[in-house]
């Protein structure tokens, strides 16, 4: 990753590294309760809602590279089961670390005798800038890879009936008869006879004969 755009250090997830100082092995704890931003999470799955208080637990190690940041974040994550669709909340505990290196030290360590263009290598690095760095890739990275990617409300739900769309947890015994469709054509017809033998047990003349006699007449 490219140096960062100008941080603002007011904002929530940029961190200020000038009380650490950059003598290797100098440590700094820092926690600090915030309002969840926004999309933080699986879109469309699970995710921290915006707003939703997210604790952070850090830990800053000055090095020779920079400064290794290793944390947790804690929040509730809200989502919907992917098998019986209902709300479900769980509670989401997200490690990281990460090294957010000095624009202004090699890779080990040391001032750089010159600037060196290797758009490459700066890719996959973060830096601090004036000191300063921004959490919230490095946090939404981390909390994608903590939640789950198919949440469900339990782990033996067993989902929703395909016939009528009943919750079956809630109903385990739930069940529709289903009629082979094979054997339809031949329940018309079991239905069909058993007319006709109430028709005798009755009396009546069956419609057709009762229409010959009138004929006849």
């Amino acid at each position: 990753m490219a140096l960062n755009a100008r941080l603002d250090h007011r904002k929530p997830l940029v961190f200020d590294t000038h009380e650490l100082g950059r003598r290797p092995g100098a440590q700094q704890r820092l926690t600090r309760e915030i309002e969840a931003p926004r999309d933080l999470g699986i879109q469309g799955v699970i995710g921290v809602p915006e707003g939703a208080p997210l604790e952070l637990d850090l830990r800053l190690e000055s090095v020779m590279e920079g400064v290794l940041v290793t944390g947790t974040a804690r929040a509730q994550a809200e989502g919907e089961c992917v098998r019986c669709l209902e709300p479900l909340e769980l509670e989401l505990d997200a490690d990281f670390q990460e090294m957010f290196s000095y624009p202004d030290a090699d890779d080990r360590g040391r001032p750089k005798a010159e600037p060196v263009d290797d758009a490459e290598e700066d890719e996959d690095m973060l830096f601090l800038e004036d000191g300063l760095f921004d959490l919230e890739p490095v946090l939404r990275d981390a909390v994608v890879l903590a939640l789950p990617m198919q949440p469900v409300c339990q782990d033996d739900c067993l989902g929703l009936c395909s016939e009528c769309g009943a919750r079956l947890t809630d109903d385990p015994d739930h069940h529709h008869d289903a009629t082979d469709i094979r054997w339809a054509a031949l329940q018309g017809l079991a239905g069909s006879l058993e007319d006709g033998e109430k028709d005798e047990m009755s009396g009546e003349a069956p419609r057709p004969a009762r229409a010959n006699e009138k004929q006849e007449k």
